[in-house]
């Protein structure tokens, strides 16, 4: 047993609540470990007794030092019996890894890590405590948050209650690793194994009305590859490609001329044109494509798209495509600029060996662009795609090497020169 200083001691000590009567191999008391339970959770299950009579409620706790705070209405039962002399609970934090299924149903079981606490709970009354936990909950949330966001009024801390639980009586259970089963059913011609589990976050959904972008917090670590990092030049800027920006991006491609050999027929209002950017985010949520929305860098005015596509670390290469700007804007050396970028990132900051482009072989247009970047047409791909009206198209695959990029990179630095501008 520790006799060491909270802050200091690696173990919590086992008492005859947090004493394993079976699967004692499963049981620990490591404070780490525990500790890492509780904050990489977000919910907790909060039991306590209200006149005789059990009660379980699901809530936010947060963990703060050696001490876990729990969020509720300074108008429920708990919150109420905690006042004076406190509550006694039992918390119990859950997080399931995997299912594991056995060849007998006997040996299915579950990989799991659970932390329960156990003692008295009191009401946090400090106005500088309970604010700083409730600060603590929004950073848990998001790191980042509770600058970006409006702080709680006086009336909206009033109705607001913490409990807090100092970390005594802690213990940790937790199963990891396969199936294990009885020697004479190895032989059973049944699937065994484990599914793993997670949580994940999905694609966040902005509010109605919401025009801020993204906040970088909210945004999935990405490899280099996957990263939209923004990309500077003289004539446009790319930066990573939001739901904010739909309603200017609608207005700058409002033209069919821009949609003609497109993957999508052109949006008829705004709302359209933001399913279009949710799709691309949706896309780069599942590592399939890395999206930018294309800025004048003069006015800062939305002008148009491109991603890159077909990500692939393993072999260093990537393909550069989904590319749509407005027509005002054709011909000024943004488009150029733009793939001299992405090229730039592919080759000296990727470390690619092949950067790849996708046409329609209606599109005559497009193909001579291409061809003019320094790319080598490599062949058709017949039937490759259908088209917004149902047609299949074939697609012309145009392709640059490492070994072709430096003759390409002074081409387009030349063309972007002012006197030879042809973009």
């Amino acid at each position: 047993m520790t006799t060491t200083p909270d802050a200091e001691r690696t173990t919590y000590p086992p008492t005859g609540r947090t004493t394993a009567s079976r699967s004692r191999d499963r049981m620990s008391y490591d404070r780490a470990a525990a500790h890492a339970v509780l904050d990489e959770a977000y919910h907790c299950a909060l039991a306590f007794t209200v006149d005789g009579e059990p009660r379980v409620l699901p809530t936010l706790h947060v963990r703060v030092g050696d001490t876990l705070y729990l969020h509720g209405s300074t108008g429920s039962r708990p919150l109420l019996a905690a006042r004076g002399a406190g509550l006694p609970v039992c918390v119990s934090v859950t997080l399931l890894d995997g299912l594991v299924l056995g060849r007998s149903q006997f040996h299915h079981s579950a990989n799991y890590r659970s932390v329960v606490a156990h003692g008295t709970a009191h009401l946090v009354t400090d106005e500088r405590e309970k604010a700083g936990v409730l600060t603590a909950l929004v950073e848990k949330v998001a790191a980042g948050r509770s600058a970006d966001s409006r702080p709680p009024t006086r009336k909206e801390l009033a109705e607001t209650a913490v409990l807090a639980l100092p970390l005594r009586e802690v213990s940790l259970r937790a199963r990891t690793g396969g199936v294990r089963e009885e020697e004479a059913d190895l032989a059973l011609p049944y699937w065994a194994g484990v599914v793993p589990l997670r949580l994940t976050a999905g694609v966040p959904e902005p509010d109605a009305g919401v025009r801020a972008p993204l906040p970088a917090y909210l945004r999935t670590p990405p490899s280099p590859w996957h990263d939209p990092a923004v990309l500077r030049g003289e004539h446009v800027v790319l930066e990573p490609l939001d739901l904010a920006h739909a309603d200017e991006l609608h207005a700058a491609t409002a033209d069919p001329e821009v949609w003609r050999h497109l993957g999508n027929r052109q949006p008829v209002d705004a709302a359209e044109t933001r399913q279009i950017v949710a799709s691309a985010l949706a896309a780069h949520h599942r590592g399939e494509r890395v999206p930018w929305v294309q800025r004048c860098a003069v006015t800062g005015a939305v002008v148009g798209t491109t991603s890159y596509y077909e990500v692939d670390p393993e072999r260093r290469s990537v393909a550069i495509g989904y590319t749509f700007l407005g027509r005002p804007w054709w011909r000024s050396g943004i488009n150029t600029e733009a793939k001299l970028l992405l090229l730039t990132r592919a080759f000296e900051e990727l470390d690619a060996v092949r950067v790849v482009w996708h046409t329609d072989i209606r599109n005559e247009r497009s193909q001579r662009a291409i061809e003019r970047l320094g790319a080598t047409r490599e062949g058709v791909l017949r039937r490759h795609r259908q088209r917004p009206d149902g047609s299949w198209r074939d697609t012309v695959q145009y392709a640059m090497t490492v070994d072709e990029w430096p003759t390409a990179q002074a081409a387009l630095r030349e063309r972007l020169r002012p006197a030879a501008r042809v973009a």
